[in-house]
């Protein structure tokens, strides 16, 4: 009894507070990954700088082997917030060895996980900032976690080797630094490749484009319009349809490039990020648009792309179908 009185009141609650901030990692990042399959985006207004959340969590780094990174990030708390609790399940009373067994290996299993969640958050904030150019809650909010936990884990018990805290520090920072750099290698907000074939001879009609986007315009379109995709543009401009985007986002370049460069000329398009083509962030925001691209039709909103016989059937179209392209 007089051991425990003596031992810092945070050796005794570093465990709770861990599987505490854990579980509201795990409901924060399920209620991303729920909002990214179901298309629905996550409750969030348009910043005035940049993309916000919605462009952040529909960007290409939010993905990962064709799956939510929020998924991805919600099994790191959900493991995180067992290795915290579990050794409080156990009765020290009857099993106090095996508790004592269980603590250690957990302790350094929080270890390497918090390491590993701070370092990946550190370079999702880095490319937050620095290639997204754009502030997103959600994401500030979940390495505001990961970072606590870190904390928590290095000040939470009484570690008796700090070398070997650090040696285990540097091995799974550098590793996973490896390792996210090996994932995101394949993402370049530069180039994007998108195959968009034409139905009536199968063939590819949308390549590579051959350089990087240039700041406000975007990537070039290099897709041709039919009569078809012109014929619908000015339709979706007569009934004063809108598509909400931004010049750096992949997705936006793929609507464009379903339709044609003529047929995205007929659009009213609006440019959500500031440093755009004549942008206008306060339309967007006052809209709440929360992803790119995004369609405002008779007064109701579509995220995400969409080919022209969707457009059409959302537009109440009547006119020429016989479209070039689709994904």
């Amino acid at each position: 009894m007089r051991r425990r009185r003596s031992l810092p009141w945070i050796y005794r609650w570093s465990r709770p507070i861990i599987g505490a901030i854990a579980i509201a990692g795990a409901v924060l990042t399920a209620y991303l990954t729920i909002t990214k399959l179901t298309g629905t985006g996550p409750v969030c207004a348009a910043e005035s700088a940049g993309a916000g959340c919605g462009g952040v969590l529909d960007s290409d780094y939010a993905t990962v082997f064709g799956l939510p990174l929020s998924l991805f990030g919600c099994l790191a708390y959900l493991s995180m917030a067992a290795f915290a609790l579990i050794p409080l399940a156990i009765s020290s009373d009857n099993q106090k060895k095996l508790k004592q067994q269980i603590e250690n290996v957990t302790w350094w299993l929080l270890l390497a996980g918090s390491i590993a969640m701070a370092v990946f958050s550190a370079y999702l904030m880095y490319i937050l900032a620095t290639e997204l150019k754009t502030v997103c809650f959600y994401c500030i909010g979940s390495a505001t976690f990961s970072l606590s936990l870190l904390i928590l884990t290095i000040t939470g018990r009484d570690w008796e080797d700090l070398g070997q805290i650090l040696f285990t520090g540097t091995i799974v920072g550098l590793l996973t630094i490896v390792v996210t750099l090996g994932i995101y290698s394949g993402v370049n907000n530069n180039a994007i490749a998108d195959e968009v074939v034409d139905p009536r001879d199968g063939k590819i009609a949308i390549i590579e484009p051959t350089g990087p986007y240039t700041a406000p315009y975007g990537w070039k379109v290099t897709s041709v319009s039919g009569e078809s995709e012109i014929a619908l543009a000015k339709h979706l401009t007569a009934i004063g349809a809108k598509k909400y985007g931004a010049y750096w986002c992949p997705h936006c370049y793929e609507q464009k490039q379903l339709l044609g460069e003529e047929a995205f000329n007929e659009i009213d398009y609006i440019e959500c990020a500031p440093e755009g083509k004549n942008p206008q962030p306060d339309v967007c925001q006052a809209a709440k648009i929360q992803s790119f691209p995004t369609w405002e039709i008779d007064g109701k909103f579509y995220p995400g792309i969409k080919t022209p016989e969707e457009l059409a059937k959302m537009s109440n179209y009547q006119g020429d179908t016989d479209f070039k392209y689709k994904l």
